[in-house]
Parts: C-alpha cells; sequence; structure tokens
C-alpha cells in the first residue's frame, strides 16, 4: 500500500535515532560561513545557530592547536626521562619510604647543546630534546588509573559529578576553523578509565564533546549507505519534522547536538575518508614515522593522523599508547612500548616543524602519574603521584628548557610544583584562555576547567 504524499514510513523518534547513529559527537559546522565573525571567549550571549563558530581567545594566543600524545598507564621516568644518579649508585637499597631502591637496566645519556639527560629507550626523541620543554615537578590527586585519568582530562576526579574534557573545554572556548571536521578529535582513546568521559563534553552542550575514531581511519556510520541525494532529502525531512521545535526554548540541548551532528556527517562523507587515509602519503613520510601493519604501528599511524588532522583545521586531537602499567614485566614492557613510540613522536615534531606548523601547534606527551623508584615484584614499579614528568614541544613553550624537579630518588616534586589544574591553567593560557573567566553556569555555580584552584606557569613560556 503507498503511504500518502509527505508521509514517512518512519516515526519521528526512529528518524532521530539514525540521525544520532551518524556522527553524534559535534555540532554543524556547516552553517558557518568563510565570513563568520569573531567572538570573544568572554562574550555572551553565544548564538546559537553558530555554536562553534570560531571566537576570539581572551588574550593573545602563543598556540593555535594542540596534538596530545597520552601515554595510558603511566610511563617509569626514571627509565625514561629522569635520570637519577643517586638511584643508580643506590640501588638494592631501602629506600625513604620502605621498599627497596631500583636503578633503572636502562643506559642514560645527554643528548643535545642542552646535555638533557635520556635513555636508551628513546633515540629518536633523545635528538629533539633541544626543541622539548620539560615540566618535571608535577603531582597530582590519586594513585589509582580511572581517577587519575579522568582528572587529566577533565580536571577533577569527583565521580559524583562528571565535568567537560579539556578538549570541549577548548571547543567551547574558542570554537573551530574549519567547516567539514570537528573541531576535537580523539584516537584510540581507552575504553575503560573513564571511557567517554575523557573526551566527553558534560553539561557543557553536546556539540563540544569530542569525536571517536579508531587509527584505521574508521568513523562509526560515517560510510554512506545511501545515495548523496536521497541522503539529502532524508536529512532535509527530519529538519522540517523539528521545525516546530526550532524557536522553543526548552529544546533539548541533545536534540539539537543529534540534529546538527547528522548534517556535519553528511558533509564530512566526501572529505574525512581522504584525510584519513595515509596511505596517500609519499613513502619517504611513510617510512620516517614506522608506518607499519598491525598492532605495532598502530601510534605511528595515530601520529601522521594527528599531524593531517591539524594541518586540515583540527584544533585538537589526542592520540594513545596503552599498555604503559608495568607492575611487572617492566624491562620487556618498557622496550616494547618505546619502540612503538619513539620513532613516530620524534618523526610528528619533526614532520610539523617541516611544514612551518611547530611554531604555533603545542604537542604535549605524558601519563596521568608516574611511578615509583623502588620496584614492586620481580621486575616493576608502583604508582607514584607526587613527583612526574610530561613535556611539551612547540608553540609557545621555552625549547630545551626543564622546569621544576624531583628529590633525588625520584619520589616527590621539590621545586616547580605543579598540580594537574596547575598544567590545566597552563594549558589554557598557551590557547589565549583565561581559566577563571572560561566559565560555564550550571546548576546555580560557574564552572571552569581548573574548578577553583590553578596557577599559570608562565616560567615555561618562550
Amino acid at each position: 500500500m503507498s503511504l500518502p504524499l509527505f508521509q514517512s514510513p518512519i516515526s519521528r523518534r526512529q528518524s532521530l535515532q539514525a540521525a544520532g547513529a551518524g556522527f553524534g559527537y559535534v555540532a554543524l559546522q556547516a552553517l558557518l560561513g568563510n565570513s563568520a565573525p569573531r567572538v570573544s571567549a568572554s562574550e555572551s550571549p553565544r548564538d546559537p545557530e553558530k555554536p562553534l563558530a570560531p571566537r576570539a581567545p581572551h588574550f593573545a594566543a602563543k598556540a593555535k592547536r594542540v596534538i596530545f600524545c597520552f601515554m595510558q598507564g603511566c610511563i617509569s621516568q626514571m627509565d625514561t626521562f629522569e635520570y637519577k644518579p643517586q638511584l643508580q649508585k643506590d640501588g638494592g637499597k631501602v629506600g625513604p619510604g620502605g621498599g627497596t631502591l631500583t636503578a633503572s637496566k636502562f643506559k642514560f645519556a645527554q643528548h643535545g647543546e642542552t646535555g638533557t639527560w635520556v635513555s636508551e629507550l628513546f633515540p629518536h626523541l633523545a635528538k629533539q630534546v633541544d626543541k622539548l620543554c620539560f615540566l618535571r615537578g608535577l603531582h597530582t590527586d590519586t594513585p589509582a588509573h580511572p581517577q587519575a585519568v579522568i582528572q587529566l582530562h577533565t580536571g577533577t576526579a569527583l565521580a559524583q559529578l562528571t565535568r567537560p574534557s579539556m578538549g570541549a573545554w577548548l571547543m567551547y572556548g574558542l570554537g573551530t576553523e574549519n567547516q567539514d571536521l570537528p573541531g576535537y578529535i580523539t584516537i584510540n582513546p581507552p575504553p575503560n578509565f573513564g571511557g567517554a568521559v575523557n573526551f566527553g563534553s558534560a553539561f557543557l552542550p553536546a556539540h563540544y564533546q569530542g569525536t571517536k575514531i579508531n587509527d584505521m581511519g574508521y568513523v562509526p556510520n560515517l560510510k554512506a549507505q545511501t545515495p548523496t541525494q536521497l541522503q539529502r532529502k532524508q536529512l532535509d525531512l527530519i529538519q522540517a519534522m523539528n521545525r516546530d521545535l526550532a524557536n522553543n526554548p526548552s529544546k533539548p540541548d541533545e536534540l539539537e547536538g543529534v540534529i546538527q551532528s547528522y548534517e556535519l556527517a553528511f558533509k564530512m562523507q566526501g572529505k574525512v575518508p581522504e584525510l584519513l587515509d595515509i596511505s596517500q602519503e609519499p613513502q619517504h613520510v611513510l617510512d620516517a614515522y614506522g608506518v607499519k601493519p598491525g598492532p605495532a604501528g598502530s601510534f605511528a599511524r595515530q601520529c601522521l593522523m594527528a599531524r593531517r588532522l591539524s594541518e586540515a583545521g583540527v584544533r585538537f586531537v589526542e592520540i594513545c599508547q596503552p599498555g604503559w602499567d608495568h607492575h611487572n614485566n617492566l624491562h620487556k614492557g618498557l622496550i616494547n612500548n618505546s619502540a612503538m613510540t619513539d620513532q613516530p613522536t620524534a618523526a610528528l615534531l619533526t614532520d610539523l616543524q617541516q611544514r612551518g606548523m611547530l611554531e604555533d601547534t603545542l604537542v604535549i606527551f605524558g601519563s596521568e602519574f608516574g611511578r615509583q623508584p623502588t620496584s614492586q615484584g620481580a621486575d616493576g614499579r608502583d604508582h607514584n603521584i607526587t613527583g612526574y614528568p610530561m613535556w611539551l614541544a612547540g608553540a609557545g613553550v621555552k625549547k630545551g628548557f626543564s622546569y621544576g624537579a624531583t628529590d633525588e630518588y625520584g619520589i616527590h616534586a621539590t621545586e616547580g610544583r605543579m598540580h594537574m589544574t596547575d598544567l590545566h591553567a597552563t594549558l589554557l593560557a598557551l590557547m589565549g584562555l583565561d581559566h577563571e573567566a572560561l566559565t560555564y553556569r550550571y546548576a546555580g555555580r560557574n564552572f571552569r576547567l581548573t574548578d577553583v584552584a590553578g596557577n599559570v606557569t608562565r616560567e615555561i613560556f618562550a
């Protein structure tokens, strides 16, 4: 039996569910014109029709975009980037807090004009040390991976109220310059330790959350299943069915996000598959990153994809290498993990510099916390939240610079101490955002990434 004119064979609810299966993490970019005016991040109200329109920062930004290399599970710093001569000397003795001090099994050497110590695990990054800015006095609040990973990404480990991720805050504050891509993409995010919370928008509108893809370039439900013209008609039908809600102030953000994300998915079908196809790169580029098939080449593919996405205008890209949680099998585990990450990360820095992008791209490399100088079992190290490093490179930070320090064994941060809220405040400042002014009112109070704390570490600014 034929249907009456303009009557759909599916319900409105089913249409919206189908739309949500499209690319439901980001808002419509297609509504943004090339001449869209820039609005200050501190100005209000925002245009509801252009929620991701590019916005001017609070002050002059040192960086335009971020690539976050997340080493999930926590790198053992005294085996990689923190040379501790006293630990090497006192290996086998009882440490200050108990436990047996364990010297690193890996050789360290000084590199670059700065003479920075790096272990033999990272020979490629060792050649890049004069570009790096080490933060050596970091500390955080909890030694449990789930809470610490969430705190690194959202600013708080509190389970009572999920907070927006730092990428979502950047999107909220600055919007995005591109029209056909999400402004925030996460590649291979950990399925546990917070899962989608780490790239979500929480109480911020849904269009600020991150878009999840994998290192093979797969985006769920992005591949066209029907001809383009038919898709366009289906989308127009969905939009028409919701015009009656367009001016309704009680319309939920989720509904708006679904409608907008479906429109964006339609636009992305032509551009994204080609953008994520790294096989288009010249062979010498693939070789420089160490791209290879299978799991061993996963991080190399992510690094190359991160460069391509950043070059295309994505503001925040996170990539992930899991498996650093070495409570046992420390020696072999570090060899395997560093082999997968060293060459690609160094190649990413070189590639960005050669393309003139490193001067306005901030690269972050680090874990949710560090590890102890004492042994755990026959071949392992336990968690350490009281003193550990990360490094930054690129836009806005000093080159070949170290800020902060830990004690002679690498247990406690003793100089240049930076809490996670200080790190977030500093990263926002590099992007031109005042962490105290970047707020969102929810449940009767103003929230921010740094909650009620955070100091900007301007000593690392170039």
